[in-house]
């Protein structure tokens, strides 16, 4: 694909592993429509992108709300704006025993983990196959892999986005367009504050986070290569690995242990 025609699209794009695979387009010279909801975060993003002399177009959209997914859509079809890329990142948790946490709040992050997912790649993927060619790439998460004790309803939607990229991927599979699952580890972003896990003893040891860059390197040139998906980091790798050799409970049970808060026995 020419890196000077058309757009690569990124939700969730002013921090974290989005502001990162951002970067890595803009390096690379692509155009890029980048999404989040707060249009003064949006705006300084442009601004310290102006160093890589690419177009950029911001839109702020809350994908918490299905109607301002499908409203994203429009605004850049309003625009002309043809999609080449879509990096669909956005994405929260919650953290807490299910039976106590908010159940709005766990409905919002169904909505925004996997309806606003299911919006964007159905809208842009329509038109990647009318034209036969484009690249799709969901942040997954390798709590995609697992049972989830105290963050329940991430774990749930992250596996229907793995799933989810798995089967559209195939029924797909004889056309020009790939989709692409990148499946991250604990890493330092925001996700922990926004989640309220600070608590959690899987955040104490900030050396042992993954850095986002490499979190978006691996993704990016997964998305580039069209690969179906990537774990990134060794050691997510090998965790991903010895759980297939364990039972659910047992994943459950050393899910629990690394997530509850360090004051629970």
């Amino acid at each position: 694909m020419s890196a000077t025609k058309n757009y690569a699209l990124i939700t969730g794009a002013t921090s974290g592993i989005g502001l990162e695979l951002a970067r890595l387009f803009a390096k690379d010279q692509y155009k890029l429509v980048l999404v989040a909801r707060d249009q003064q975060e949006l705006d300084a993003t442009a601004a310290e992108f102006a160093q890589y002399h690419v177009e950029i177009v911001t839109i702020a959209k809350d994908l918490f709300e299905r109607e301002q997914a499908m409203e994203l859509y429009d605004v850049v079809k309003s625009r002309g704006l043809q999609i080449d890329f879509l990096v669909n990142n956005a994405g929260q948790g919650v953290y807490g025993k299910f039976q106590d946490n908010e159940l709005d709040r766990e409905l919002k992050i169904v909505d925004l983990n996997i309806a606003a997912t299911v919006i964007t790649t159905k809208l842009f993927l329509q038109d990647m196959l009318a034209r036969d060619s484009g690249r799709i790439l969901n942040l997954a998460s390798i709590a995609s892999k697992t049972p989830g004790p105290w963050q329940a309803v991430y774990h749930g939607t992250k596996a229907f986005v793995l799933s989810f990229t798995e089967a559209v991927r195939y029924e797909i599979k004889d056309t020009n367009v790939t989709m692409t699952a990148l499946l991250p580890g604990v890493t330092d972003t925001d996700f922990f504050n926004k989640a309220d896990m600070n608590d959690s003893k899987a955040v104490q040891d900030p050396d042992s986070m993954a850095d986002p860059a490499e979190v978006a390197k691996d993704g990016y040139e997964a998305l580039m290569e069209g690969r179906d998906k990537v774990i990134s980091g060794l050691k997510n790798k090998v965790q991903m690995g010895l759980s297939n050799f364990m039972s659910d409970p047992m994943v459950a049970h050393q899910i629990n242990e690394m997530q509850k808060p360090v004051n629970e026995k």
